[in-house]
Parts: C-alpha cells; sequence; structure tokens
C-alpha cells in the first residue's frame, strides 16, 4: 500500500467498493466538550438514516498536547496549534477520491492559535465545505467581521441553529442569505417515563425538583439560582437544585475546581446543603434524560447575553421541562408564554418569584410541558439527520442518492396501548389514553397487523394479541350480526353507537375477520374457528352497507376468506359490493375525472384495491379496466415532485378544486401503501413499487414538513402531518396505520421468501403466500416480480 504520513494523517487508496465520505472536522470523543457531545450525537443520527447513502468519518481536532482512543469513527486527528498539519490534511483530502464532502463544526476557540492557517486550509480545498458556526456575534468589529466573512466566502454553504444567527449573519456581516442553512441544534427522543416512577428510582420522591446541566464554568452563573434558593425554599421547602455535570476541562486546566468550590461555599454559607445536590459526572445519555424528564423546572442561568445556542437547553425542552431562561437569543426564539419564562442576567430575585410562581401552578407547568415537546419536536435529531441529509444531496448537484434505513420493527407502542379489553383509541404524546375508550375499528386494524406480523416473524407473542382483538371484535358483535364501534374504559357501548353510522366500522371488521380466516394453517385452529363463526354470523345484514368505503373493505375480507375457502354466496357478496362501485365510478367519472365520488376523501385507494380484487375472483375486465384508472387518477393527484401528498382531512378534495397542503394522515399513506403493493404484485409495474417506497419514505421524513411521523424511540406514531407541525399524540389509528406500511415493505426490503401451500378443492387451484395471495389458475407464476429488489428509498 501506498501512503504518505505525517504523524497523525494518512491517505489511504481508495476502495472503489466503499461509500462515498462525509469528513466531519470536529472536537469528537471522549474528548469531553459540547461540540464533540453534538457532533457524535448528529453522526450516530444520520448514520441510523441512512447508513446506505455515505459513509462519515472524523477528522478528531485536539489541542494542548491532549491525545485521545478515538472510535473507529475517526478516520484523522488534527493538531490544531501546528500551522503545518493543516497544509498536509488538505492535501490529504483533496487526495482521497472517497471524500466528497467536508463538514467542519467552528468555534473561534478550536482554531484561536493558527487562525491564519485554518482560513488557508479552507481555501485550499478542493472539496466543497459546509461550516457549521456555533457562535455568531451581533454587532461585531472590523476585525471578527473580516475573519467570518473570509471564512463564510471560502466556504460552499454554512449552517447556524437559529434564525436570529442567520438573520445577523446576513444583516451585520453581509453573508449572502442563499448560502445560509438553519438546522437546529438535534435534541433526544425520550419515552417520557413520568416524574413519579423516576424521583422514586433517584431517591427525589415527594421533591420539587429544579435542575441545570452542562460542564461547569463561571458563564454558568450557578450562583443566580443559589442566591434565589433562600426565597424559593421559604415559599416551598420541598425544593430540591440538582447541579449535573463536571467542571469544564478547559477550565480545570487553567483554574482548577476555583468555580465549584465557590459554589459549595455559597451553597453552606445560605445554609440550603439540603436542598441543592451537586452530581459531578459527565452522566451517559439515557441517566441525563432521565433526571431531565423527573425534573419540574429547568434553570438555565448563562450570563454571556450572545450565547447563540444552548444544547443543554434544547435537550431540557425535549424532555418536556418548563423553562425559567435567561434572554440569549435561542431563549427568545423558542420560548414564549406558554413553554417557558424569561428572566433578566443575574436577576436572582425575578428567578425566584419565576420560580414560586410556576411551582405553585401545576397545571400551568404541566401545559408548558407539552408545549415545549410540540414546540422542539421538530429538532430530534433524525429531523437533523434529514435536513443534514438533503443539504449534502443538494451541494453534490444531487450525485448522493439518499436511501432511508428501514426502522427496526417494533411492536412495544402497540402493545402498551392495549388492555385487558383491546386497544385503547387515543394517547396523550405516548401515553395511552383510557378516557378515550376503544373503539371496534382500531381492533380490526391491530388484529390485521398482528396477523401480518405473526406471518412474517411467527412470533408466539402475536397470537396472544391475536386471540385478544378477536375477542373485542366479538364482544362489539350484537344479536343480529352486526358490530358497534365505541365502547368506553368499562367495557360498556356508548350512546354514540346509535348516533353516528357504523358501516365502515362494520366493513372493518369483515376485513380483519377474512384475513385472520386466510391464515388457516398458520394460527390455531380454535382461533380461525371462532373467527368464522363472528364472520358467518355478520352476513345476514351485510348487503345493508350503502358507504363505499365500507364495502370496499367488505370486498377485501371477502376475498381473503374465497381464497381459503371457495364459497359462491361470499362470491356472490363480492360481485353485489364491486358492482354497486362500478355503478358509482360509471355515474360520477369523466375523463379528467376517474372516480367514484365527486370528491377524495378518506381511505381512497380502498376503493380501486377492491375492484382489483373482484377482477382476479372473477377475471371480469370491466373490474380491472375500472381498478386501474381509478388508482391512476388517484395517484395523480396524491403524488408530486415531492413525494406523497395524501388528501386531508381538513378539507376534501372536491372535483375541480385545489387539494389542501396539511392535515395528512397516517392511515391514508398506509393504505396507499397496501394498495400500490398488491397492484405491482399483480401488474409488476415497477413504478408502483417505486410509488410504495416513496409513500413509506413519508413516515420517516421525506415529506411537506421533512420531519418524521414514526416515532422510532416509542414505537409510535404521530398522529398527522399538520400546516407547521405534527401532531405529538400517538394514538391507535397512527400506529397501527405505520405498523401496516412497514410490514408491508419489509416483503420487499428484507427478501421474505413466500411460503407457499397448494391446495386442491373442486379442482381449483389454490395459492396461500406469506403475504395477502390471489386465487389464480396456477399455469403459471402469479407473482413474478414478487422477489425482486431494486434499491429501497431512493429519493
Amino acid at each position: 500500500m501506498n501512503t504518505f504520513h505525517n504523524n497523525n494523517l494518512t491517505i489511504v487508496p481508495e476502495n472503489k467498493n466503499e461509500l462515498d465520505e462525509i469528513l466531519f472536522l470536529t472536537s469528537y470523543p471522549p474528548r469531553e466538550c459540547g461540540i464533540a457531545t453534538y457532533s457524535q450525537d448528529l453522526i450516530k443520527a444520520i448514520e441510523n438514516k441512512f447508513n446506505n447513502s455515505f459513509s462519515l468519518k472524523v477528522c478528531a481536532l485536539e489541542s494542548n498536547g491532549n491525545t485521545y482512543h478515538y472510535p473507529p469513527e475517526v478516520k484523522f486527528t488534527l493538531k490544531t496549534s501546528l500551522a503545518t498539519e493543516y497544509k498536509y490534511l488538505s492535501i490529504i483530502i483533496n487526495n482521497d477520491d472517497r471524500i466528497k464532502i467536508v463538514l467542519i463544526q467552528h468555534e473561534f476557540g478550536f482554531y484561536m492559535k493558527q487562525e491564519e492557517a485554518f482560513l488557508q486550509f479552507l481555501y485550499d480545498l478542493s472539496k466543497p465545505v459546509i461550516i457549521v458556526f456555533h457562535t455568531v456575534l451581533p454587532n461585531p468589529d472590523i476585525l471578527m467581521k473580516f475573519k467570518t466573512r473570509n471564512i463564510s466566502t471560502a466556504c460552499e454553504s454554512i449552517i447556524v441553529m437559529t434564525k436570529n444567527s442567520a438573520k445577523i449573519l446576513a444583516e451585520d456581516y453581509g453573508v449572502l442569505p442563499q448560502k445560509i442553512s438553519v438546522i437546529a441544534h438535534g435534541t433526544h427522543l425520550v419515552l417520557h417515563l413520568g416524574k413519579k416512577l423516576l424521583k422514586l428510582k433517584y431517591g427525589l420522591e415527594n421533591k420539587k425538583v429544579l435542575s441545570t446541566f452542562g460542564l461547569l464554568s463561571s458563564g454558568k452563573s450557578i450562583e443566580t439560582t443559589l442566591d434565589a434558593l433562600p426565597s424559593i425554599i421559604k415559599e416551598c421547602p420541598e425544593v430540591v437544585f440538582l447541579i449535573i455535570g463536571k467542571t469544564h476541562p478547559e477550565v480545570v486546566k487553567s483554574e482548577g475546581e476555583k468555580y465549584r468550590k465557590m459554589l459549595e461555599a455559597k451553597v453552606k454559607t445560605l445554609e440550603i446543603e439540603d436542598n441543592v445536590l451537586f452530581i459531578n459526572n459527565y452522566l451517559a445519555l439515557p441517566e441525563l434524560l432521565e433526571y431531565l424528564q423527573l425534573t419540574d423546572i429547568y434553570l438555565f442561568t448563562t450570563n454571556d447575553p450572545n450565547q447563540a445556542v444552548s444544547g443543554t437547553f434544547a435537550y431540557a425542552m425535549s424532555c418536556g421541562c418548563p423553562i425559567i431562561s435567561t434572554p440569549i437569543p435561542h431563549a427568545k426564539e423558542v420560548l414564549t408564554k406558554d413553554t417557558g419564562i424569561i428572566f433578566d442576567f443575574r436577576n436572582s430575585k425575578q428567578l425566584a418569584e419565576s420560580v414560586i410562581s410556576l411551582l405553585n401552578n401545576e397545571p400551568l407547568r404541566k401545559k408548558m410541558s407539552t408545549n415545549a415537546l410540540q414546540k422542539i419536536v421538530a429538532t430530534s435529531w433524525e429531523n437533523s439527520a434529514v435536513a443534514h441529509a438533503q443539504l449534502f444531496r443538494n451541494i453534490t448537484n444531487k450525485k448522493i442518492k439518499l436511501q432511508y434505513k428501514l426502522p427496526d420493527l417494533n411492536l412495544s407502542h402497540l402493545k402498551k396501548m392495549t388492555t385487558n379489553i383491546g386497544m385503547i383509541q387515543f394517547s396523550k404524546i405516548n401515553h395511552p389514553d383510557i378516557t378515550s375508550g376503544y373503539t371496534l375499528d382500531d381492533n380490526a386494524r391491530a388484529l390485521i397487523v398482528c396477523c401480518m406480523n405473526f406471518k412474517l416473524n411467527a412470533n408466539e407473542d402475536d397470537v396472544y394479541y391475536i386471540n385478544k382483538y378477536l375477542s373485542f371484535i366479538k364482544h362489539s358483535q350484537q344479536k343480529d350480526g352486526d358490530f358497534y364501534n365505541y365502547i368506553d374504559a368499562n367495557n360498556k357501548f356508548t350512546d354514540q353507537n346509535k348516533d353516528v353510522n357504523l358501516d365502515d366500522a362494520n366493513g372493518r371488521a369483515i376485513w380483519a375477520l377474512g384475513y385472520l380466516i386466510s391464515l388457516k394453517g398458520l394460527i390455531p385452529q380454535d382461533i380461525i374457528s371462532e373467527a368464522k363463526s363472528i364472520f358467518k354470523k355478520a352476513l345476514p345484514h351485510i348487503l345493508q352497507i350503502t358507504s363505499s368505503r365500507a364495502m370496499a373493505f367488505a370486498v377485501k375480507g371477502f376475498y381473503y376468506y374465497y381464497l381459503t375457502i371457495p364459497d359462491e354466496e361470499i362470491l356472490s357478496y363480492i360481485k353485489t359490493f364491486a358492482n354497486r362501485l362500478v355503478q358509482m365510478y360509471k355515474h360520477e367519472s369523466v375523463p379528467e375525472w376517474e372516480w367514484f365520488e365527486s370528491y377524495l376523501t378518506y381511505a381512497n385507494s380502498i376503493l380501486p384495491e377492491a375492484l382489483l380484487y373482484t377482477w382476479i375472483v372473477t377475471k371480469e375486465q370491466e373490474y380491472k379496466d375500472i381498478a386501474l384508472s381509478s388508482f391512476g387518477f388517484l395517484l395523480s393527484k396524491t403524488f408530486n415532485k415531492n413525494g406523497i401528498e395524501v388528501i386531508s382531512n381538513k378539507k376534501w378534495l372536491q372535483k375541480g378544486a385545489k387539494a389542501e397542503p396539511f392535515g395528512e394522515q397516517p392511515i391514508d399513506v398506509a393504505y396507499t401503501i397496501l394498495t400500490l403493493s398488491n397492484f405491482y404484485d399483480v401488474f409488476g409495474d415497477t413504478d408502483y413499487r417505486l410509488k410504495m417506497f416513496t409513500a413509506f419514505n413519508w413516515f420517516l421524513g421525506k415529506n411537506r414538513l421533512h420531519q418524521i411521523v414514526y416515532n422510532p424511540c416509542t414505537g409510535g406514531c404521530y398522529d398527522g402531518l399538520e400546516e407547521k407541525n405534527v401532531n405529538l399524540n400517538q394514538g391507535a389509528e397512527s400506529t397501527v396505520s405505520y405498523l401496516m406500511a412497514r410490514l408491508c415493505i419489509a416483503q420487499y426490503h428484507d427478501m421474505v421468501k413466500p411460503k407457499i401451500e397448494l391446495k386442491t378443492n373442486n379442482a381449483r387451484t389454490h395459492i396461500k403466500l406469506l403475504k395477502p395471495a390471489y386465487s389464480t389458475n396456477f399455469n403459471k407464476n402469479p407473482f413474478p416480480h414478487h422477489q425482486v429488489l431494486l434499491p429501497l428509498y431512493l429519493d
């Protein structure tokens, strides 16, 4: 191997099999530094989202003779105090064909001893450079303005973390606005375990907890809180103030533990030892997040008015902490009267008054907590990863192709939402809201999810949940065979069942039952027998259904049943409902509106899907023609250059009108994916499959807001994509919809080969596959495209 060495730097010949690289120039753990932690969190997030799109490598910055044992992603180290190292590094980067972009985390202190060498390094690089300014000072003097503009000119793109910083760069420094991207400081998704449980865990039960965290230095102005505590304790004697974090390593080098000792002395002088707890550790992230979740009020007391952004501040908001902060730009940008309180620098009296007011108003604290979560959710590391990846793609003129990583299958939120009765309807954030009761709709869909998962993974736990959701359906069935939809927390039917049309719920029940019955031979026979009994009891009144979507749901259920148990009566039901849909289409359809109704509403894709199923079992051409034309029309209204944008639940799309741009629901995206899957399997058109992947990426961040809709931390799915934010609640409908889509996609992503079981009955051959199958004459492979795998999740 031909190599070029200079102490820490090595050129390695290109390996053509490796992914393109993005090189991060940054401090990096185990170095204890806020930017080091930030960079590691960002790199992990990007790797978790786009590990097949590019490779992320690090050039770790070192100073003052320090060296560290780094993780594998660190490719180089740079001694920032040595001018010659910058030149060597630029040569290495320029000669490494794998490196496509250099991203530099910038703080002037990093390069203070070699500012000229650093600037020359930027100009020497032949690769595009992105620089992240962690500090942007307002009202710069001539020298600061000159330095910053020179750095900016050498870079392809600039990232700042607040809109205020972007405004200062443009107005005070004259940086071109089109070069600037605002990507907020990332935050961690958390499970929100509950304060009582966590306080008990950490020995803080019955305490009102105030906290602050970060590497200690005098700039934190912790003494502002200590001076406020006597007044706070007088009103709220159960208060305890947690000071979390070691002293900053650079401070230790310059002055030792002088600042910490001053704080400890002040605690003794004020006689508040019982109310102050120093946690003198650099906490592991899970422990830190638990401390923040048990915090009643987070205090941010920095005395630096020019601190552009604070990671500690952002992390506290992501844990739902009401925040009281000094007026740094970050606080002024994100805190409102609904999310926190701002007080003047070093004003202990104002701080005490604010803390007392909040501690005595629990409803306001809870409201602030919820509002803080809603305000900060867009800044999750997952969303930060999406924003960075899009920037990488744009800078390389789209040469980098983004492939979203398929999240691990996670049913934990579904199970959390399920009681001994069934799946609860709504949640508050990710906590089940038992007061919302239960619906047949949600439990029927949950049954389908568990059946799909059992077929894919043969997990015995699924049988328990299949039985539970089937029992719910049985309980919902009335004496005449029809189903009620709404059940309260005490397992009693509500009056709502008499006030609303229950057709859709009845159709979904038939869908779920038919799908379960199609698993005959995989699911225990007693469960199949129970499902058949419920199914048969529902038939006498089923033709009374008139809702188009209810009829389509029922056709799906009849189709699955018919595959397993050929029955002319069931076939007649399929044709009766399909013919009604055909008549609706003929009545309403015109060349510019090839649809069944004069509007598009919810669950639209199931209408053409029902006709597809009907064509499969009857081979009557009209069903196929209408299925193809109507589905093509629907796709033209929901897919565009940005991906999928389903019909808004705020306002249905009327014939001739323009679609609303928000109010998108996970259930509509999921149903579209299921239908695309079936159309692809039947017709083999790769456009269906590519659209299926595009639609699934909607959950992962490829949507109008560029925000995740699926929460990988909880396993839940946010309830919708609104005008400017996601709906934080993770209810049953959204969660089971995501899981349906995820399980459908798994068949293509994981190359799961269908288990085929042939059965001959009345001279008809049936095929039962790992995924929903189609009844067919078995003269040729009915799924010629099922096992073809193209690159997944291209943007």
